[in-house]
């Protein structure tokens, strides 16, 4: 018969295996922030981006390490652009594809994020919408073309694939399509025009 002291050591273990075992097969979809996993391939991203998506970012693909596909859904926006585009450029070496389905409502930096998928879908009846960014008392109209200001988006874009003369297009479209605080909701036409889905 075992003894009192080997009966807890043994009850320890088999506590902490068994608490282990349920933390890795039943990750909750906030530890990845904005992230979590429909299956194996496919990250399912909802929410807006912030300070941490980076790092939710690095989580999530340790975690899933086969992911392929993202599906955005409700994504608003950015609360940091600098971080926005740091994990965009993550995802970017991973050679996802970003798809929109027919719910999805995406706007602001989520746009800028959506351009980061290697190939871009949409269903019909997603929504991709944009505005002029602000800082401060300041949006990017305030600043003429050509200034510094406006470089880090349009080099962005170049990297995502786009030509300069797109980039430029359509980041100047995008300032001048509606003010800080509002939103102009792209037209087909304008989806087109500007390339943001991959033929």
């Amino acid at each position: 018969m075992k003894n009192l002291s080997q009966i807890f050591i043994l009850a320890f273990l088999a506590s902490t295996i068994f608490f282990s075992s349920c933390t890795k097969d039943n990750v909750e979809p906030n530890d990845y922030g904005i992230f979590s996993s429909q299956d194996e391939n496919t990250a399912i991203m909802n929410g807006t981006i912030g300070s941490n998506t980076p790092q939710h970012w690095d989580n999530f693909i340790a975690a899933f390490p086969n992911t392929n596909k993202i599906i955005m859904k409700d994504c608003p926006g950015s609360e940091d652009d600098t971080a926005n585009l740091e994990a965009a450029r993550k995802v970017r070496t991973k050679n996802v594809t970003i798809h929109l389905p027919a719910d999805a409502e995406i706007a602001s930096g989520a746009v800028d994020f959506y351009l980061a998928g290697t190939t871009r879908t949409r269903a019909t009846g997603s929504k991709i919408g944009v505005h002029s960014w602000g800082a401060g008392s300041n949006s990017a109209t305030d600043y003429p073309v050509g200034h510094e200001n406006h470089q880090p988006y349009i080099d962005y874009y170049v990297e995502m694939g786009f030509s300069q003369a797109d980039s430029e297009a359509f980041y100047y479209f995008t300032i001048n399509a509606a003010g800080a605080n509002d939103i102009h909701w792209m037209t087909e036409a304008e989806i087109d025009q500007y390339k943001l889905v991959t033929p």
